[in-house]
């Protein structure tokens, strides 16, 4: 497994590989990796011959007061398990590197940024594509492979590379979840015992939805989001809710009734610490 921290020599690797006729995977990361990671490493496998990990805390989609300075980190940890998971390049590059001081170029997509993850942090999608614009323009990737847990993000790559003509593949790989259902989150590492017992709420109120609509036919989303808030309410009592949202899974429209091809989006903040979660009505 090669480590690479110089874009320029990044970008050289990339261009060799492509010269050689072999297809390049790419799954960018921000470290502290867990089986959710991996599971897209080995994806990125399965459609190309070189896999490129990138490991890189990108400070422009933090918004302020923000877990940037705490967010956990552990190169060496990473490092062990991406050779594991079947990796074959990790890029780790410095962020006076891919933001020197005289950096003034953003990248913006517009409309499905506007919503849900948009709407409570305004400034994080331009920091997501931007660095991701970077990556792609750095790696030279075939294929791209994304998690679906952070749904919006990835529906917001889409849309980058299909508007600026990348000629990339983007893949959306199932969310990977613990026993118990919460979706698994380097940010989950923030919890003590007892209170990531009660994290688990974010899935049980998914759950509660999904059973409603497919069991009872209850398809109305103002009901529906009631039934969540109170799942959410019984097994966290101090649980803050930013939303729960019942959207068109490709446009990000929200609807009224739950029908095909409709995703349930939440955000909630549980002892300091902001956790997101989705899942498919139907």
């Amino acid at each position: 497994m090669i480590v690479v921290r110089s874009i320029k020599k990044m970008q050289a690797l990339s261009r060799k590989l492509a010269s050689e006729g072999k297809k390049i995977g790419l799954v960018p990361t921000m470290g502290f990796l867990h089986e959710g990671h991996l599971s897209l490493i080995k994806r990125a496998a399965k459609h190309s011959d070189a896999v490129i990990t990138t490991i890189f805390v990108n400070p422009t989609q933090f918004g302020p007061n923000e877990d940037l300075n705490k967010y956990p980190r552990d190169e060496k940890g990473d490092l062990r398990k991406i050779k594991q998971a079947g990796g074959d390049i990790v890029f780790i590059p410095k962020a006076t590197d891919i933001y020197p001081g005289d950096f003034q170029t953003y990248v913006a997509v517009e409309g499905i940024t506007k919503t849900l993850e948009g709407a409570h942090r305004p400034t994080h999608f331009r920091g997501v594509t931007t660095i991701v614009a970077k990556l792609f323009n750095t790696t030279r990737p075939d294929v791209a492979v994304f998690g679906l847990k952070d749904y919006q993000q990835a529906m917001v790559l889409k849309q980058m590379a299909r508007d600026l003509d990348y000629p990339i593949k983007i893949i959306v790989a199932p969310t990977v979840r613990e026993k118990d259902g919460l979706a698994m989150s380097s940010r989950n590492k923030y919890f003590n015992p007892e209170q990531r017992k009660q994290a688990v709420c974010l899935y049980k109120a998914l759950q509660r939805a999904r059973t409603l609509v497919k069991n009872h036919r209850m398809t109305k989303t103002t009901v529906l989001s009631r039934a969540m808030g109170q799942i959410i309410r019984t097994i966290c009592r101090t649980a803050e809710i930013d939303y729960i949202a019942f959207t068109d899974f490709e446009s990000l429209r929200p609807v009224k009734k739950v029908k095909k091809n409709c995703i349930c989006s939440l955000a909630i903040r549980l002892f300091g610490v902001r956790l997101i979660d989705n899942m498919k009505m139907m």
